[in-house]
Order: C-alpha cells, then sequence, then structure tokens
C-alpha cells in the first residue's frame, strides 16, 4: 500500500499535452478524490505563498507582470530553456508541492486517490503511490492539443514536447497505460474498467462511489400543479428531459450515501408540464451527472436555453467539470448546473432549468449540492456566477446561504483573486462568493 495508511493512490502521469486532466476528472467522476500537482505549483508561487519569494530571488524581478505576480509564461521560457534553471525551479517548489499532496490525502475521505502529476516518476512520489496510470497520445495528436487549446506556436510547442524525458520511459513503469486518442467514450471504457478492478482488489464486494451528494427530500415549491403555467404544444419534461440511456455499468446515479436511486421508469402520465415535474409534495432529488446521462443533459440544455448542444460536447465538458441534475416528480429533470473544483476553488459557471419551476428553490438546493459535494473535493471556496436572465429572485436565495456579492478588493488571497477577476470579466451576469472553509492548503507567509 501507499505511504498513506487506508488509501490507495493511484500516480496519474504522462507527457505533456496527452490528456492527463481529462483522465483524472473521469477518475473524480468515478468516485476517487483528485490532486493536481500543477494547479499545486500555481499556488505556491503566487504572492505572500512560501515559493514566491525564493523564485523572484532565483530568476529575478523581470519575471513579475506589474501586479507584482510571477509571470508563468516568462517563467516557464526560462526553465525549458536551460536544464540547470529547470532544476533550479524544481528545488524550490517540488517540496513545497509534496507538503500540499501529504496534507491533502491525508485528510481526504475517499479511499482511493489520484494524483496526477507531469513529474510523478522523476521525484520521490514515485515510491510513494499504490500504482503508476500513463496516459498516452500520439504525437500528433499533442501537437495539435499545444496548438489549438494552448495558442501555442508550432515552434514552441515541439520545443517543450522535445524538452520532456521521452514518453516510452513512463510507459515502461506504468501498471496501467490509458491511451487517449481516440473518442472520449472509448477512454471513459478503459478508465472505468481499471477503476473497477481496483475496487474489486479493495473489496470483495460490489463498490458504489463514495458519498458525495445528498438528496433532498423537502418541498420545494408551495406552487400547486394547477396554479403553474403550462407551455401549450410542448411534450412533457419527463418524456422529453428524463435520461435516454443508462449510466455505464457500474456507475449508478446517487444520492448523498452513495445508493442507486431507483428510476420510476416509463413515461411519464399525460397532462400539462407542469403536473408531471411538481406539487406541493414533490421533492427535488438532486443527482451526480455521469457520462451515462450525456445525451438526457444534452437533450435538456438545448430545450431549456438558446445553445444547440450535442451529446459529444457533454462527453468532452466532461473532461473539464462535473454535472448535477435535479428531478422532480416521475424522474423528470427540472434543472442542471454545470461545475468544477480546480485549485481548490469552486466554480459554478452553467445553470439550466425548467421555466415551468420555481428557480430559486432548485437552482438553490443544486447549489447546496454543489458544496456538499466541493467539501468533499476540499475546497476552499466557492464563486457562482450568475446569469442575469435568471431573474432577480436567485440571488437573494443564495445570500440566505451564505453568499455575498463578489468585491475584489476584499479578497485577500491572491489565488482567489486571480480566479474572481477572470469571472468578473463574463458579461451579464453577477458573481457570489462562500468561503467553505478556514485552514487553507498553502498556507502563505
Amino acid at each position: 500500500m501507499s505511504r498513506w495508511e487506508n488509501k490507495y493512490v493511484i500516480g496519474l502521469t504522462g507527457n505533456i499535452a496527452v490528456g492527463k486532466s481529462y483522465v483524472r476528472q473521469m477518475l473524480q467522476h468515478l468516485g476517487a478524490y483528485p490532486v493536481d500537482a500543477d494547479q499545486l505549483t500555481h499556488q505556491a508561487m503566487a504572492p505572500g505563498a512560501p515559493g514566491y519569494k525564493p523564485i523572484v530571488e532565483t530568476f529575478g524581478k523581470f519575471i513579475l507582470d506589474p501586479d507584482g505576480r510571477i509571470n508563468r509564461t516568462r517563467l516557464a521560457a526560462i526553465a525549458f530553456s536551460m536544464p540547470e534553471a529547470l532544476a533550479a525551479l524544481e528545488a524550490i517548489i517540488h517540496p513545497l508541492v509534496r507538503q500540499a499532496i501529504h496534507i491533502l490525502v491525508s485528510r481526504a475521505k475517499q479511499r482511493i486517490i489520484v494524483v496526477e502529476a507531469i513529474k510523478l516518476l522523476e521525484g520521490e512520489l514515485a515510491d510513494a503511490v499504490d500504482s503508476v496510470w500513463v496516459v498516452d497520445a500520439t504525437p500528433e495528436t499533442q501537437l495539435r492539443r499545444l496548438l489549438e487549446k494552448r495558442s501555442m506556436s508550432p515552434e514552441e510547442a515541439r520545443r517543450r514536447i522535445a524538452a520532456q524525458p521521452p514518453q516510452a520511459d513512463k510507459l515502461k513503469r506504468a501498471d496501467v497505460v490509458i491511451m487517449n486518442d481516440a473518442s472520449p467514450e472509448d477512454t471513459w471504457r478503459q478508465v472505468q474498467a481499471a477503476y473497477e478492478e481496483i475496487q474489486r482488489k479493495l473489496s470483495p464486494q460490489p463498490a458504489v462511489p463514495p458519498p458525495t451528494i445528498q438528496p433532498i427530500t423537502r418541498p420545494v415549491s408551495q406552487v400547486s400543479a394547477s396554479q403553474a403555467p403550462t407551455l401549450p404544444g410542448r411534450p412533457t419534461p419527463a418524456a422529453t428531459a428524463r435520461p435516454t440511456q443508462p449510466a455505464a455499468a457500474g456507475t449508478p446515479a446517487t444520492g448523498r450515501l452513495g445508493q442507486p436511486v431507483p428510476s420510476s421508469g416509463g413515461a411519464a402520465p399525460a397532462g400539462s408540464a407542469s403536473s408531471a415535474v411538481l406539487n406541493p409534495k414533490t421533492p427535488i432529488v438532486i443527482r451526480r451527472g455521469m457520462p451515462g446521462n450525456a445525451e438526457a443533459i444534452a437533450t435538456f440544455i438545448s430545450r431549456s436555453s438558446s445553445r444547440q448542444v450535442a451529446r459529444m460536447d457533454i462527453m468532452l465538458a466532461f473532461g473539464q467539470k462535473s454535472f448535477l441534475l435535479a428531478y422532480g416528480r416521475n424522474d423528470a429533470l427540472i434543472g442542471v448546473v454545470g461545475w468544477q473544483v480546480e485549485n481548490l476553488i469552486t466554480r459554478v459557471d452553467e445553470f439550466y432549468v425548467m421555466p415551468e419551476v420555481p428557480k430559486a428553490e432548485v437552482l438553490g438546493e443544486l447549489i447546496g449540492a454543489v458544496e456538499d459535494a466541493s467539501k468533499e473535493l476540499q475546497s476552499e471556496v466557492s464563486f457562482v456566477v450568475l446569469p442575469r436572465t435568471l431573474g432577480p429572485e436567485v440571488g437573494p436565495g443564495l445570500v440566505r446561504r451564505g453568499y455575498a456579492p463578489l468585491k475584489l478588493e476584499e479578497i485577500r488571497f491572491p489565488a482567489w483573486r486571480e480566479a474572481a477577476q477572470d469571472l468578473l470579466a463574463v458579461p451579464a451576469s453577477d458573481v457570489l462568493i462562500k468561503q467553505l472553509r478556514a485552514d487553507r492548503v498553502m498556507k502563505p507567509i
């Protein structure tokens, strides 16, 4: 076993642009606790963080932006041009990142942990994990991803690829190889099969994902079915928005205790759209979206917004974020939120809800479930980006849940401020903030 008691730790690695983060996100969907060493590196060099002053003293003040932050592109250009410079940078950063990883893994409630680290096999971390997973892709795919997703020039992309140890050396030390060159479904099948093998090793009984999401069982509205509006000529949501294909084997939709949530099966009874999903006694049940729900999520988003979304769009999105789904009467899908935790920061930035249901109630419960899941992922702060098109009734409900309008000048931590600046640039939206935990992993000095 790993150096952490009662934890099974996957060390996830692979060269640049092979899709490591996509695989890490897939493992998170399956129930593993994710650690991103690259994001911890960014935190370690933020102003006031333990690595900031040593890096500036080593490389000079010309690596700083006008606001005093380290320009990571400028620093990377120096570090990747000279082996001595890269070694000096790693000597500063790696001990700080190892300490942060230890804190996160030790206090994680999940038994299976995945640590993504591009330098996994070059340091001490390789000896601390239970198995090494290597994500692979062809050089042509790597180059294309760097050009398309990171806007690098062909020369810069080739230089970054060449600066890394040969991928073949990593593959020789792999316990599991995930080939991420084909479709998202193909990658998902590989990840799921390897994860289920770990579960079988850890428990003789079939395992389910750990508790992350709580089913909400209280009434969500006092609007009766007869009072709620009906959209003429529109199919009932239960028939159009419920999942059209089951979750993949071994990945049931789950409630808070991780137990499968039974589906009612069949189509909703005929009648008004609102009567199919709500009455004063109807509870909302929150479930975690899985790749098996991709078609249902795409259909719901397309029908509840001006966006036209395909199933493949959602499959690709699963490599970046998570979805929570709200279900009403007759197992009808009535709301969806998209969210992610990166750098121990939660960002909720996609909202879709049926027009017939009370938005404030449905979205409030979805945000509450996001918070519960975020705390399981040890997130330190939650940002909610509310489109103004949702109407004025949603914001006050979130304020009652402890959120406050974002004021950039009141944010003390650089990582939070950097995330907040990006979110404030989203047009036609209001940003709210809520601190989720007081103790921070990368404590300022």
